[in-house]
């Protein structure tokens, strides 16, 4: 039978200890997330980081069978689907401190979570340097019969105890019947055109 010394039991108890203080310590938001403001707008609205003087804003959605980078329009077959493409159009004015955006998520009333879409050298969100706006598009495909209550949130990243602020976007589509004109209307292809940089106003 294998016995420990005095020494090594009370170097264990004492790691026990200091993680039970450690953890008593630390702000409860830590673990409930608390120290996350939400920031909740609409479509036109720009929309504030905290903290960061940075804004966001969507200006336009539209819903296309297609879609296809401005840069591959020379005969690149475009991305198509049994779904519907939403492209989410968006302008970013960077403040004195660069949000760092990680995850640009839709939201259905359903409980379904869309990733944006992958092959699109064009689609994304993100900020430009300081003193700068920027203008661009993201692309989700999503299923046409999960589009009542569709919201964009962007999360940053958390890095320790920072304060930091999630966005969300409602894109306006409070009902099915809303939801499916849409659907209707959706043009055969959507160009995804580059990111375009200019000097904040």
């Amino acid at each position: 039978m294998k016995l420990y010394r005095p020494a090594t039991i009370l170097v264990g108890v004492l790691f026990v200890l200091i993680g039970g203080l450690t953890r008593l310590a630390t702000p409860d938001q830590v673990y409930d997330e608390q120290n996350i403001k939400v920031v909740h707008g609409t479509i036109g609205e720009p929309l504030d980081y905290e903290g960061t003087g940075s804004t966001v804003k969507v200006t336009r959605i539209k819903f296309a069978r297609s879609v296809l980078d401005s840069s591959d329009s020379d005969g690149k077959k475009p991305l198509e689907t049994n779904g519907i493409y939403v492209a989410i159009e968006w302008d970013a004015i960077r403040g004195d401190r660069k949000p760092d955006l990680t995850n640009a998520t839709l939201q259905a009333d359903g409980g379904s979570v869309y990733q944006p879409v992958e092959g699109l050298s064009h689609s994304g969100l993100d900020f430009p340097d300081a003193g700068y706006a920027k203008t661009g598009t993201v692309v989700f495909e999503i299923n046409p019969a999960d589009m009542k209550g569709l919201t964009l949130e962007l999360r940053p990243t958390m890095l320790f105890n920072v304060y930091n602020s999630d966005i969300t976007v409602d894109l306006g589509i409070p009902t099915e019947a809303i939801a499916q004109q849409m659907v209707d209307g959706a043009v055969a292809q959507y160009i995804v055109e580059d990111a375009v940089t200019r000097v904040a106003s």
